[in-house]
This record gives C-alpha cells, sequence and structure tokens, in this order.
C-alpha cells in the first residue's frame, strides 16, 4: 500500500540591486544597497496573493474535509520566513493555522537556502541548520525530525552530518545515476550513515510542476483522476512528490485548472484501497530501509544533469563560489555580526543560479527565474556586490 508523500519547498531570494564597479568601495553605508528591497517585497507579495495564501487555504479545507487523512509537509526557508515577518504577517498565520491541524510537518534545511554544504568544511553549514531549527522552534515550537537540504543536494558527506546531528532521515532526487534498476518509491540508507533516505520520484512530481499545462506533452490535461489511478499501479512503500510551492498559482497559473486538480486529487486517491498520505516523518518512521544509496558525488533535483552544475557549471560561478568562501574565511578572524549577516545573505544559491550559462530547456528555466537579462548581467553585478563586501571585511 504505496503512502503519498507531499512536500513542497517555499523558498523567495532576495534579489540584488544594480552594483557596478563605480559602486566597489564607495564611501556610503553599502549592505544596504546591495538587496532591492522594493522589488523583493512587490514580487513577494505577488506570489503570495498567486500562491500561498490560497494555497493554503484549499490545503487546510481539504485536511478538515477529510479529518487529517490527507497529509503534506512544508520546509520554509529562512528567506522567505524574513519576508513574511515583514511585509505579510497573514502568510505566516496561514501556516501555523495548517501546523495546528496536525497534519502538516515541517522539515529543516540551510536557513539561507545556500550552497554551504558544498564548502571544505562544514562549520558554516551546520551554523545555517541551527539557524533555521531555532526559527522553526520559535514561531511554531517544534524541532522538525527529517533535514531537505538546499534544492536536495546530497552526497555521502552531507548524509553523515545531518545524521551527527540527529535527523531521523534526509530528503533527495530519485536519479537513476544513483538507483540503477532500482525505484525511488522505497526508502534507503546512505552506505556511511544511520539515517534514512527519502528520494524524489522525479517523474510523477515534474507531471505537475513543468509538464501540467503544457498542451505538447501527450497525456495533456492531466487530471486529478489520471494522476491518482498512475500512482495506484505504482509499486513500492512511498510515492515522493517533491515539488516547489509556487506551481500552484505563479509557475501553473490558476487559469491552468492548476487549484482545481489540488482540490480533486484527495477525493481521488482515497478512491483506492491501497493509496493513503503521509508526512514525510511518518514515511521514514512508517517503512524500512529496503538497500543502500552510495553518492560520492553530489547530486540535486536541479537541470537535467541533476547534479551541482546548476550553480558550479561555468567559470563565472566558480569564481564567485570560491570569492564567497574567500570571504567567509577572512570574516571569521572578525567579529562584526552585521557583516557576517550580509555575507550569508548573499549565500543563496539563487545568486549562482542566475549565472548559468546552460541552454536548451534549462536554459529557458533559468531565463525564467532570473531577474537579469543574460547570465553574463548576473555574474557582473554579484561578483561587484562580492568585491564591495570583500573591501569592507578586509578593511
Amino acid at each position: 500500500m504505496p503512502s503519498i508523500c507531499l512536500y513542497f519547498e517555499v523558498h523567495q531570494p532576495m534579489r540584488l540591486n544594480h552594483f557596478t564597479v563605480f559602486n566597489i568601495g564607495a564611501n556610503h553605508d553599502r549592505s544596504s544597497d546591495y538587496f532591492n528591497r522594493k522589488l523583493n517585497q512587490e514580487i513577494f507579495e505577488k506570489v503570495a496573493q498567486k500562491c500561498y495564501l490560497p494555497t493554503n487555504k484549499i490545503l487546510l479545507e481539504l485536511i478538515n474535509k477529510y479529518d487529517g487523512k490527507f497529509r503534506v509537509s512544508f520546509s520554509l526557508t529562512g528567506t522567505f520566513i524574513d519576508y513574511c515577518e515583514r511585509y505579510m504577517p497573514s502568510v505566516l498565520d496561514s501556516y501555523k493555522a495548517l501546523f495546528a491541524t496536525g497534519a502538516v510537518d515541517f522539515i529543516e534545511e540551510t536557513y539561507f537556502h545556500s550552497l554551504s554544504s558544498l564548502y571544505d568544511d562544514l562549520d558554516e553549514f551546520e551554523k545555517q541548520v541551527h539557524m533555521h531549527r531555532q526559527m522553526i522552534k520559535r514561531i511554531f515550537n517544534y524541532e522538525p525530525k527529517m533535514f531537505r537540504n538546499t534544492e536536495t543536494i546530497y552526497d555521502n558527506r552531507i548524509a553523515k552530518k545531518i545524521a551527527e546531528l540527529g535527523y531521523k532521515g534526509i530528503i533527495t532526487e530519485g536519479a537513476e545515476k544513483i538507483l540503477g534498476w532500482r525505484s525511488p518509491n522505497f526508502v534507503y540508507k546512505p552506505v556511511n550513515a544511520n539515517i534514512k533516505v527519502l528520494l524524489r520520484n522525479y517523474k510523477l512530481s515534474d507531471d505537475v510542476g513543468f509538464r501540467f499545462s503544457s498542451r505538447n506533452w501527450p497525456e495533456f490535461p492531466l487530471t486529478a483522476e489520471k494522476y491518482a489511478n498512475w500512482m495506484s499501479n505504482s509499486s513500492g512503500d512511498v510515492i515522493n512528490l517533491f515539488m516547489d510551492y509556487e506551481t500552484f498559482g505563479e509557475h501553473q497559473w490558476i487559469e491552468t485548472g492548476i487549484f482545481e486538480f489540488l482540490k480533486h486529487l484527495p477525493r481521488e486517491a482515497f478512491k483506492h484501497d491501497n493509496l493513503d498520505f503521509a508526512t514525510v516523518t511518518e514515511a521514514v518512521e512508517r517503512y524500512a530501509p529496503v538497500g543502500e544509496i552510495d553518492v560520492p558525488l553530489a547530486i540535486s533535483w536541479a537541470d537535467e544533469d541533476r547534479n551541482v552544475s546548476t550553480w558550479l557549471g561555468n567559470d563565472m560561478q566558480m569564481a564567485c563560489f570560491n570569492e564567497l568562501k574567500n570571504i567567509g574565511i577572512k570574516l571569521k578572524e572578525k567579529s562584526n555580526e552585521r557583516l557576517l549577516k550580509t555575507w550569508r545573505r548573499l549565500q543563496t544559491s539563487d545568486h549562482l543560479y542566475y549565472c548559468s550559462t546552460k541552454g536548451l530547456a534549462d536554459g529557458a528555466v533559468h531565463a525564467y527565474f532570473s531577474p537579469y537579462d543574460n547570465p553574463y548581467e548576473g555574474f557582473m553585478n554579484y561578483m561587484n556586490i562580492l568585491q564591495d563586501l570583500k573591501q569592507r571585511v578586509v578593511l
């Protein structure tokens, strides 16, 4: 009897101001010039009205309608929570209402949705995980048992660290490169750590997240009935449907029928005696590992390659990443909390995502999310800011 495990990533980055080479070293309060507060507020409020508030309302109604048998999980990044508290507390209140039902689980991650897990040591990564834990404890009085790294970045080293930090499970991508002939619809464990791993069923997840409104897709239109039938006919213990929460109303507009799909999904799933819903924590508590996975090189759920080339795939991205790391090393020699906070905000993975030069379908997705006309503009802007911060650190 496979359990449907619905998990949503909820994230908004801190987009940057236009920052030229002539701004580097200028004699003014530069930290306030790095981030485009007006644009960030406008985008957050727009997405809140299109996605967060209406989708949370639907989920709350579904949970109540089915007496808590419909269950979902979320990871809320620290930058997203910052926006909620600063601009629209009603969004955060809607998540509190969902959590109060007992049918919603929260997942740990890095506070700043960063690439700190790819640094040479994991000290900064561990600090950001702890910051996220403190935030969830403060707001929801809850300590998550599950961990999901930025964009599901995962390798053996990360899995071992998360096990050492006491989590029950970790989430990543069900990529063929680590599974081979095996199915993502089971629980696994790392070769080097005592922790359970949930693997995203990317085919079924992307049917909703990416293909739902594509009229060129042979399965268009996707109905809740059809989708539930596919899941009922799937083998395994757990069907992990992991996607961006902005799928609902933002990436897939209301006109596509995405909200109607969501409203009818539990009803169609419950028509099948072999389907139920579980949170991510319940999934790892309910099912035993059926095998081990060995991931020496990092994977993720991003792009066709499903690795970290999304952020570190060209020389521009590597130059920025190395500069970011080096600034952190210098910052540790100082005791400046303001600069440290600025540096951490600049670690958000989106800044390097915008510098990707990939083409075809991957390139189209990068362009959709990027506030820049091209990746070279994104690189120059980001690097200028890093150089300005570097000067402030070394002074």
